[in-house]
């Protein structure tokens, strides 16, 4: 291929590509013009790279195509503008999305916890394995309610925090899998279910919940969701509909990473009510309903203000704009 006769034929078709690249405002006529010469320009680039190599020309194409494709997928808008659709559109929306699943995680959950606890405590062998009489009177007595009080308030209420997210994170991050979040619900429901065991087995059932229930309900519930949405990606890998496997797990991946960002927030105030006023020696009633308050509103996000973002067509996942158009078309 003769380079100079190619750049001398094309010269007029890529400066042509460059004034459409750069104008403000394009008619409907003027945006299939752009994608038709992006096409063009495009194969002029790869005849140049495969003939001659990288060349001045071949740089100048690609210049131009990086133009033009910034100005057809769009760019980011500055974080700041965005947050108010996040968390009144695609945050509330995804969350909404799961509900469903999130009360089956939920659901299974306190069946496993309930069947753990009441085992274990009605037999007493069973007790006997989880340690010596002495260590286990020693936990109903001190440690359970100790592990509350034994350090800072904002120091736990910034531990509990951060494993608590990190929990989430990893069940929809690893939700693909499809095995992760039932392992992560599954070793949790059995941690409670012994807890649980051991308190009732020394008559301290009371305690358990009245230091459990204040936090426990806005925590798990949120472990619950992120639980929902990991195995939702899965799902959507193992049947995409319509769509294909790559096409539908990238959706809903990007829909629904959506929540494990949300959760932060939600476990931030459940580590608050942990830290704050689990320890206290409140009554009980009061600090339950703390803890119900705090759930409320975050049912109330994720049901009331969820389906009106669904409702407006959201699912959580990004706009084409934010996204990026993955196939250029014309018309």
């Amino acid at each position: 291929m003769d380079l100079d006769a190619l750049t001398a034929a094309r010269r007029e078709e890529w400066a042509r590509l460059d004034e459409l690249g750069r104008t403000r405002r394009l008619s409907g006529r003027e945006v299939n013009e752009l994608v038709t010469r992006y096409r063009a320009a495009s194969a002029d680039l790869a005849d140049i790279k495969t003939s001659a190599g990288r060349t001045p020309q071949g740089d100048y194409v690609s210049i131009l195509l990086a133009r033009t494709r910034l100005r057809l997928t769009g760019v980011r808008e500055n974080v700041l503008k965005q947050m108010p659709r996040f968390f009144l559109l695609q945050l509330p929306a995804a969350l909404y999305r799961v509900r469903w699943t999130t009360l089956v995680v939920a659901v299974g959950f306190v069946i496993v916890a309930t069947m753990v606890a009441l085992w274990i405590s009605g037999d007493p062998a069973t007790v006997a394995a989880l340690g010596s009489r002495s260590e286990l009177q020693n936990y109903a007595d001190e440690q359970f309610v100790n592990y509350y009080r034994e350090n800072p308030n904002a120091i736990f209420a910034g531990s509990v925090w951060t494993n608590n997210a990190w929990i989430a994170a990893q069940c929809v991050l690893f939700g693909v899998t499809g095995i992760w979040p039932l392992m992560a619900m599954m070793q949790n429901a059995i941690g409670v279910g012994q807890s649980a065991a051991v308190m009732i087995a020394f008559d301290r059932a009371d305690v358990f919940f009245q230091f459990i229930l204040p936090h426990g309900l806005l925590e798990l519930t949120a472990i619950f969701v992120a639980g929902a949405a990991g195995l939702q990606i899965f799902w959507a890998w193992v049947a995409p509909g319509r769509r294909t496997r790559g096409a539908a797990l990238a959706a809903e991946g990007r829909s629904l990473a959506t929540v494990a960002v949300g959760l932060i927030f939600a476990l931030a105030l459940s580590g608050v009510v942990e830290g704050f006023v689990t320890p206290r020696d409140w009554p009980w009633q009061v600090k339950i309903a703390i803890g119900a308050v705090a759930l409320g509103v975050f049912l109330f996000y994720m049901l009331w203000v969820g389906k009106r973002a669904a409702r407006a067509g959201e699912t959580g996942d990004l706009t084409e704009y934010e996204a990026g158009t993955p196939t250029l078309t014309a018309g």
